[in-house]
């Protein structure tokens, strides 16, 4: 059987179709042309199948240059040859072979793309999560705007703790990532620096936050609960710092040389003769202060207990008073800010008087008074809270009965009944340890 030529493939076509053939592999199929009426020119192998039908099987369309989607002749012959090997072989129902071939080829490429479809929908998803997961800095957000913003300042103190010593440690973790070495990290960042009443603070505002995340499911477990406070630093131990007549004597010496404003140097001796918390004399208004009368209103949302107190002022109390009135005569508050929008900040005092207290070979900190051993006493460091204590020892020394000496403090008393059923005022005896701790420091420090 002659070969098939491209003249023949490229022959006008007649009024029937004309069919070419030449073997492909002697007795096992033929590569088969056919020319239409219309001008097509199509390839086909034929073969016999294992029925010993006799089976003509499309495999192209020639053109003389194999242009897109066709086939040369020699493409064609190469096919055939393929496929008679395959006959050969022994695959016999080429045919139903070759669909199954491109059955399989079809459902593995589709097998292919559904898994690149759902790796794709996987990594979508799993961006997803991630973008949705709370971080510590969304955590704390929440927190706030539900919780600390019940709190006499808004929650500002603790916001100023947190973006401090917090924040920048664990504000991009997500909240579930957060591990018990991220809390301590935190807290031994504060520990090394000798902080460790504000390292158990701020464990247990933590701890707080974590708890709102777990009371809202946004988390399943707290990290701090596995953390005992007690380990945060060691015990802590209550302050039990009062100071002596004479450390007094020398404060009253030592005070107006240690660059403290007149203001802030009165506010020593309104704690002390007041026994004042010295976050409540640093949010006074003078609207409240009644120099005249010699009277000090604290409102409930002023004090610590939220409970309102009414100190009566001694002649010494007044004298300081009048120094803070003299250096802030043009605002509502006894104690304003720069922008006089609002009292300063209640850490203020504690922390100039701090600042003076370095012991000797520890320097100075930066942006802060050179005169950082200016009002160091014998017994040691002291605070605006022990001026309090010191305050309501005094009074009892001079005879004040400790449950007086209690309500000038404007301690909640802890026994139920006692609350309750006893509901004598004792203003008059509170006014009377008042005066009677202004004479005393007046007589101490020589001056009325």
């Amino acid at each position: 059987m002659a070969k098939i030529t491209d003249r023949q493939m490229t022959a006008k076509p007649g009024a029937s179709d004309k069919w070419l053939s030449e073997v492909a592999i002697w007795g096992h199929g033929s590569l088969v042309a056919r020319i239409t009426p219309s001008g097509e020119r199509l390839f086909y192998f034929r073969y016999t199948n294992s029925s010993s039908e006799r089976i003509t099987f499309p495999i192209g369309t020639y053109s003389r240059d194999g242009s897109e989607g066709t086939m040369t002749l020699a493409e064609a012959g190469q096919r055939a040859k393929e496929l008679a090997g395959l006959h050969k072989s022994g695959v016999r129902d080429l045919k139903e072979h070759l669909e199954a071939e491109e059955a399989a080829r079809v459902a593995a490429r589709d097998a292919e793309l559904a898994r690149i479809a759902a790796e794709q929908a996987a990594l979508e998803e799993a961006k997803s999560r991630q973008a949705a997961r709370k971080t510590v800095q969304h955590l704390f957000e929440h927190w706030a705007k539900v919780d600390l913003i019940n709190r006499k300042d808004g929650g500002a103190e603790v916001r100023r703790m947190f973006e401090k010593d917090v924040l920048p440690y664990l504000g991009k973790l997500a909240v579930e990532d957060v591990k018990k070495g991220h809390i301590t990290e935190v807290t031994d960042a504060l520990l090394s620096r000798g902080v460790n009443r504000m390292a158990k603070m701020i464990f247990s505002l933590m701890r707080q936050m974590f708890r709102f995340a777990v009371d809202r499911d946004l988390i399943d477990h707290d990290p701090t609960s596995s953390i005992r406070k007690a380990k945060i630093g060691g015990k802590e131990v209550e302050r039990d710092r009062v100071l002596s007549e004479e450390e007094i004597r020398t404060l009253a010496k030592l005070a107006p040389e240690a660059g403290l404003l007149p203001s802030s140097e009165a506010a020593i001796w309104i704690a002390l003769s007041t026994c004042c918390r010295i976050g409540e004399l640093l949010n006074a208004r003078w609207e409240n202060v009644d120099l005249e009368k010699a009277n000090w209103h604290i409102p409930a949302d002023h004090s610590k207990n939220g409970k309102a107190h009414n100190i009566t002022l001694s002649p010494f109390a007044i004298k300081q008073f009048k120094r803070v009135r003299a250096f802030t005569t043009a605002s509502e508050w006894c104690y304003p800010n720069v922008q006089n929008s609002g009292p300063v900040c209640s850490k203020t005092v504690t922390k100039q008087l701090g600042d003076r207290q370095r012991m000797h070979g520890q320097g100075t900190l930066s942006n802060r008074s050179a005169n950082a051993q200016a009002l160091l006493l014998p017994g040691g460091k002291w605070t605006p809270h022990d001026l309090r204590r010191t305050g309501a020892t005094i009074m009892t020394a001079l005879g004040v009965l400790p449950e007086v000496a209690e309500r000038c403090l404007n301690h909640t008393e802890e026994n139920k009944v006692k609350r309750i059923y006893q509901r004598h005022s004792y203003s008059k005896e509170m006014a009377e340890a008042w005066l009677a701790l202004g004479q005393y420091l007046g007589k101490v420090v020589h001056t009325t």
